[in-house]
């Protein structure tokens, strides 16, 4: 499935991998909107699309993707423990991908939606002074610093 045995590892553990080939299955393609290829397509056990990313990425790149789509299901489903642990398994496995700054501000939201305290979006904003401090995630989360 893919030539990095953690990357396999994953997908056969966490997810229900389903290829559809563009050019034997146009049909299929269409109706997953796939603009490019590969289109990865994390989604609910009902189908409902909860994160894409296109094109072959390096393997911890991959993983970082995976992982934050893991997370964005489970925000989606309200199931903010999960969401926030997700998205810190981003930010513990992968602190520098391009996909950590949004994973902290995500993590934030999660322990924010968890427990209804502002204290989790001041404590994200404040984080983002030392991480990520030049990302658009960091000035999303700035009018948190109150």
């Amino acid at each position: 499935m893919y030539p990095d045995e953690r990357v396999s590892a994953l997908i056969g553990q966490r997810f229900v991998p389903i290829k559809v080939h563009v050019k034997e299955n146009p049909e299929g393609a269409k109706r997953f909107s796939a603009q490019w290829t590969p289109t990865m397509i994390v989604a609910d056990p009902d189908g409902t699309e909860r994160y894409r990313f296109e094109g072959y990425l390096p393997a911890e790149d991959f993983m970082a993707h995976l992982a934050l789509g893991l997370a964005k299901a489970a925000f989606a489903r309200g199931d903010w423990a999960s969401a926030e642990r997700g998205f810190r398994t981003v930010l513990d496995r992968h602190p520098d991908s391009e996909l950590a700054p949004e994973a902290l501000y995500w993590a934030g939201v999660s322990r924010y939606k968890a427990s209804g305290d502002g204290g989790a979006l001041r404590d994200t904003a404040q984080a983002f002074q030392s991480r990520y401090s030049d990302s658009s995630w960091a000035k999303k989360a700035s009018v948190w610093a109150g």
